[in-house]
């Protein structure tokens, strides 16, 4: 598949879908969807991110991602992971990555529909230490603005998303991502994403295949899991082996 073909094949998604819609996405998946943790509540993320290439490897050692809910529709989000960078036979770097903060809203939210839209920008800033001059982050910010989608087919649970990333000090860039999963109890979910990023001149572009399950442990504990590969042959930057494997933790509402 094309690099320039996914955000595309995404964008042209919601014109296809026309029946209830239940969030799909979030982690263990790359894609976001419109879900928000609810008025007070938190929706925390914690896990382990393999990415694995021919000649290097990036691994967060944990992931974290904590979410906060401010009425309904409002999500405040931060996170941020312990990179462990690898390079052929050099000693691996370790360092904090960056610092990722972003706020969701839910603006449509047709429930008699079941349909829903959500936008989430995010920026992603360095931390003050030295992990850009060890090579371990970029060297600059970068400003994520997409959209969410959510809709059901049946059983089919699909959420989808599209989005623009401005960078400093580097290409801008997009995000495009589908969800589509089945419920196969109350507490076991499977599901399948193609996920993309890159950027517009073509320099850094990737798609990945990937398949994962949530299964709910307690009514407050999920275990997350995916693992999946590059679309393309795994060269030239593109990854062998993508995944995620960790736990949600949700927690209710308390009082101030």
């Amino acid at each position: 598949m094309q690099a320039y073909y996914l955000p595309i094949l995404v964008l042209g998604v919601p014109m296809v879908l026309c029946e209830p819609a239940l969030a799909q996405g979030g982690p263990p998946y790359y894609t976001n969807d419109t879900a928000t943790p609810g008025s007070h509540s938190w929706e925390i993320n914690v896990g382990y991110m393999p990415f694995l290439y021919a000649t290097q490897s990036t691994s967060h050692l944990p992931d974290l991602d904590i979410n906060y809910g401010i009425g309904a529709r409002i999500q405040l989000t931060y996170e941020n992971a312990w990179l462990r960078v690898g390079e052929g036979a050099r000693a691996a770097k370790y360092g904090l990555g960056q610092d990722q903060i972003g706020v969701k809203f839910r603006f449509v939210d047709n429930e008699k529909a079941g349909f829903a839209i959500a936008t989430f920008p995010q920026v992603s800033v360095n931390n003050p230490n030295d992990s850009v001059v060890r090579g371990i982050t970029p060297r600059g910010a970068s400003l994520i603005v997409p959209f969410e989608f959510t809709k059901q087919l049946r059983s089919i649970n699909v959420n989808w998303e599209v989005g623009y990333n401005l960078v400093h000090l580097g290409p801008q860039g997009w995000i495009a991502g589908i969800v589509a999963g089945h419920d196969v109890s109350k507490r076991f979910q499977v599901d399948a994403e193609l996920y993309g990023l890159g950027t517009f001149n073509l320099s850094n572009n990737q798609q990945t295949l990937g398949v994962g399950s949530r299964y709910k442990l307690h009514p407050l504990c999920t275990l997350l899991l995916m693992a999946g590969r590059s679309v393309a042959t795994a060269h030239n930057g593109q990854p062998f082996f993508v995944g995620y494997f960790g736990i949600q933790f949700q927690l209710p509402p308390k009082p101030f």
